[in-house]
């Protein structure tokens, strides 16, 4: 009877480090998991601040361009060569530009803070709380 006993309490034994082996591993696969996600969530705020940080560069660029070339029309004009007064169409168009390239610049730097460093932050608290509690 005592041999029944050991062998039960052995198969019983074995049978709990197999379910908490199962648990731990599954538990990890989740952490990963969710690391996972917290990271290419992070990745993808970067890549949205770069592409708007590209369209503020954009945006600087040809403002600059038109700047450049509602100077050189304002140059003409102080010439006593005629009157129209082109130009300043040419620095409306600029400043809107200008405007749009800040606004651009101001969005991409927001998302650029929100997204870096993509670290799994989530992923690492819960991690520590579950080697907190294990151990």
């Amino acid at each position: 009877m005592a041999e029944t006993d050991d062998h039960n309490s052995a198969a019983a034994i074995a049978e709990a480090v197999n379910e908490i082996s199962e648990r731990a591993s599954l538990l990890v696969r989740e952490e990963i998991e969710l690391a996972k996600a917290e990271v290419s969530d992070k990745v993808g705020k970067l890549v949205k601040g770069a592409v708007v940080g590209g369209a503020a560069a954009v945006f600087a660029i040809f403002g600059l361009v038109v700047l450049i070339e509602g100077f050189a029309w304002l140059a003409w004009w102080l010439l006593p060569v005629g009157d129209t007064q082109i130009f300043w169409g040419f620095f409306l168009v600029a400043g809107l530009l200008f405007l749009l390239g800040g606004l651009a610049g101001f969005a991409a730097s927001k998302l650029f803070k929100s997204g870096s460093p993509p670290m799994p932050e989530m992923a690492i608290d819960e991690a520590k709380k579950t080697k907190e509690q294990v151990f």
